[in-house]
């Protein structure tokens, strides 16, 4: 590999790092758009910036990210399959932008979610458009062969994300 190229490629991993700390670009009011009549009432919409709160090196959480635990949410983002070449799954991580990986630098755990579905259900796996995800949240910081990620939801329902 050229100096150039690594160069190019630390600069597009710089870039992506960026992205992922700003919460992916977007701005949180907009970040969980979903339509209306789909979501039980007791459901918390979260954005990628209130959950790029948890240290996940020290594990501490702010009191709202505190105040999510256990309950139901749903986060937008995009499916990255535990499988290799799969069309649906029962689980997968959520991510905050198409691309995202784990076989390039991936997001820090505080912007990785480890879904496992419900008993019985399964998800369809479409990598390059955006889904919503609803759950039950935890937060905690699991190690796995896939790399650290700071939550977990018991997947409900996936369903193709509307802004």
């Amino acid at each position: 590999m050229t100096r150039a190229s690594r160069r190019l490629l630390s600069a597009a991993a710089a870039t992506v790092l960026m992205a992922t700390l700003a919460g992916a670009g977007g701005n949180p009011g907009d970040a969980a758009k979903f339509p209306v009549d789909m979501l039980p009432p007791d459901t918390t919409e979260v954005g990628w910036r209130l959950l790029a709160k948890l240290n996940y090196r020290t594990g501490e959480k702010t009191d709202s990210l505190a105040a999510l635990e256990g309950k139901l949410v749903k986060i937008p983002g995009f499916t990255v399959p535990l499988e290799d070449w799969a069309s649906s799954a029962t689980e997968f991580l959520l991510v905050p932008y198409v691309g995202a990986c784990i076989h390039t630098p991936p997001p820090p755990p505080n912007q990785l979610v480890y879904i496992q579905m419900d008993e019985g259900k399964r998800a369809k796996m479409d990598g390059w458009n955006p889904v919503g995800v609803e759950g039950v949240l935890t937060i905690e910081m699991t190690k796995s062969v896939y790399g650290d990620v700071g939550y977990t939801i018991t997947g409900h329902r996936v369903y193709p994300y509307e802004s």
